[in-house]
């Protein structure tokens, strides 16, 4: 049994949607988990409001009020790859994520998650991502080490003012194969959430999602592209990347959902977060940041 380390919070919906009691709630937001188990988290005084108040079985809902608990599961998958810091001080760290590993605690990951091994390297507990990425992808990713700048660097995201940019390999339709070099394409569409929940699908109705994507090199039927997200919305390069006719080799979720499975190191998602650019909002000062990592795909 893995337990985390520090607590889960979420914030109760505004809106009671018909549940009498905490416990009813955590039944209906986590229908995998049984209400036996959330019994037996709250006698062990795992589950509390953020006040620090006891929540039992009994505790009526309480809309908006914020909720703290600890992640539990049976077998904690373990990810023999490593993590990188490419950039710290006393404000942001830019770390270099490995495939496989998530940034924050979630499903069958608690503590094995890029946020944990960078609270244990710096001995730090007050570490925030800024921003995700997929658990199957590997790249750069920003954390916030410092509550008073926090907002600045929430706001290169919120505002457009910070630029990605990806790496991919797929495999070529037979068209592009033939085609010369560059080519480039410009995404605009919908994307939202699809069935079962973790799985996004491109829709009709007004733009919330644009990449630009351009080939820039082939190679015995593969070809290597650079993607730059414009949006943030999840799954959205494996999903523009698909509209194409060319799905991210070796992605599990698209086109087809496959069947869970241990991670299977030896064929990775063939996505890279490959740079970071912005502006220091703190300090003024230009940062261009690169992974050091390749995709094992390409025969570089």
């Amino acid at each position: 049994m893995s337990i985390a380390r520090q607590a889960s919070e979420i914030t109760l919906p505004a809106i009671n949607d018909g549940w009498d009691t905490v416990l009813q709630f955590l039944c209906s937001r986590f229908p995998f988990i049984s209400e036996a188990v959330w019994r037996e988290r709250m006698a062990a005084g795992k589950v509390y409001w953020f006040s620090g108040d006891t929540v039992t079985p009994v505790t009526p809902f309480l809309p908006s009020k914020r909720l703290c608990y600890y992640r539990e599961v049976a077998a904690e998958p373990v990810i023999p790859l490593t993590h990188h810091i490419i950039f710290q001080n006393e404000h942001i760290i830019v770390a270099d994520k490995p495939h496989f590993l998530p940034v924050t605690p979630g499903g069958d990951y608690v503590n094995e998650c890029l946020l944990a091994r960078l609270q244990h390297d710096t001995g730090s507990a007050d570490i925030v991502p800024v921003h995700r990425l997929d658990r199957d992808t590997a790249g750069l990713v920003l954390f916030s080490v410092n509550p008073d700048s926090r907002a600045a660097y929430y706001q290169l995201f919120s505002h457009g003012a910070i630029e990605k940019q990806y790496q991919a390999v797929a495999r070529l339709t037979a068209a592009l194969w033939q085609a010369d070099l560059p080519q480039h394409w410009h995404i605009e569409n919908r994307i939202e959430k699809s069935q079962p929940r973790f799985i996004n699908a491109i829709v009709a109705g007004e733009v919330n999602a644009v990449s630009d994507i351009t080939l820039v090199a082939k190679d015995g039927g593969l070809g290597m592209f650079e993607l730059t997200p414009q949006s943030g919305k999840t799954h959205q390069l494996r999903l523009h990347m698909l509209s194409l006719g060319m799905p991210i080799l070796y992605d599990n979720y698209y086109p087809q959902l496959l069947p869970k499975q241990p991670p299977q190191f030896a064929t990775p998602l063939q996505l890279l977060a490959k740079q970071l650019s912005f502006t220091d909002p703190v300090s003024g000062q230009p940062y261009h940041f690169c992974s050091k990592q390749l995709l094992s795909a390409w025969p570089f």
